[in-house]
């Protein structure tokens, strides 16, 4: 029996006695002891492949702050690489492939990875931060969007203009399908393997749905997060698994996305929570949504700002707070304390 399980009942719209926090890339580079470990590891890809190291990292910021959940250290693009496209890190530019798709021929020679053969690191890893947490605090395990992971594969690493997949999608769009088909059943394994190993909660990001237009969005994007959300465990050892889908930009899909059987959608900051809440009510929780950048400003502005938010989707249940996307690298860790400590302070009103 868990011992807080805020998280797990606001992501599935039960009722709290406060708003459970946590962030996205809470666990990494802005903590100071992070980047001590990651040096001495020698690499971000030595601390991904160790369980131990992995589930350091993890438990790191729950030593600091008072947070409502833990996520499991890893990376998106883990998949891809048990693929045999070759994850490497280019220092100051991001994650790149060795291998990327360059062909529908590429594509044709995918198949869905082994997980606990190829991945065995990562349900390791799951395993040994959900005993390590002993019931304290509940465990979130993730993975990226199909969208997402393609458009990385196809593009080799990051991109400012997306041509080279919107270019595949637009003039084969078989092989994009094949390619996104076999990404959604590689992501339903993979979301499947930490949650029998031990994930109480699991998210999909969909990191780059939001470039997409909404007729692109709903073929390429979000037909696949449904399949995902379709083939995922939902109830394990008599306990449900809440389920998160994020988009970022993807304000102007949150019907579509709360239609998908997801027990929670994420929110980026570019719409208002009270507007989100009121398009699509109770049906699901809503996570988020402080702009990340908020954390730059001073410890009473950053409670201003939460209690605004907390205002903002007023009375009642479903509510998980986080940021609208992923800490940056350079938050002061004070200021990060404040964002929690406020969540906390401030929100069990809304709870009577």
């Amino acid at each position: 029996m868990l011992k807080n399980d805020r998280y797990i009942k606001a992501a599935l719209s039960q009722k709290v006695d406060k708003t459970p926090v946590w962030m996205m890339r809470q666990a990494g580079r802005y903590l100071p002891e992070y980047r001590k470990l990651r040096s001495e590891a020698g690499d971000f890809m030595a601390l991904c492949t160790n369980p131990e190291l992995a589930c350091e990292v993890t438990l790191q910021p729950l030593r600091r702050y008072e947070l409502d959940a833990a996520i499991l250290f890893s990376d998106i693009l883990t998949i891809p690489d048990a693929m045999g496209l070759e994850l490497y890190f280019k220092t100051g530019e991001g994650p790149a492939f060795k291998k990327p798709i360059n062909s529908v021929q590429d594509i044709k020679a995918l198949a869905v990875p082994d997980i606990y053969s190829e991945l065995k690191y990562v349900t390791d890893a799951v395993s040994t931060i959900r005993k390590a947490l002993n019931n304290e605090t509940p465990l979130i395990g993730f993975s990226g969007s199909p969208w997402t992971l393609a458009t990385y594969m196809v593009e080799g690493g990051t991109t400012k203009n997306f041509g080279k997949v919107k270019g595949m999608m637009f003039s084969e769009p078989a092989a994009m399908h094949q390619l996104l088909d076999v990404l959604a059943k590689s992501v339903i394994n993979y979301l499947n393997a930490q949650i029998e190993s031990g994930a109480q909660a699991v998210m999909v990001f969909d990191t780059w749905g939001g470039v997409l237009s909404t007729r692109d969005y709903n073929e390429f994007s979000l037909c696949y997060m449904q399949q995902i959300v379709d083939g995922l465990i939902r109830n394990k050892d008599g306990q449900k698994i809440p389920v998160t889908l994020y988009t970022k930009g993807g304000a102007g899909w949150l019907e579509a996305m709360a239609d998908t059987g997801a027990d929670c959608i994420g929110l980026d900051w570019s719409i208002d929570i009270d507007k989100a809440r009121a398009r699509i009510g109770n049906k699901v929780a809503l996570q988020g949504n402080m702009d990340p950048c908020i954390l730059y400003s001073t410890p009473k502005r950053i409670e201003q700002e939460v209690a605004d938010i907390l205002s903002k989707f007023g009375t009642g249940n479903g509510h998980v707070f986080n940021l609208g996307h992923g800490i940056h690298p350079t938050i002061e860790p004070e200021n990060v304390k404040a964002y929690v400590d406020a969540v906390h302070l401030h929100s069990g009103k809304y709870h009577l």
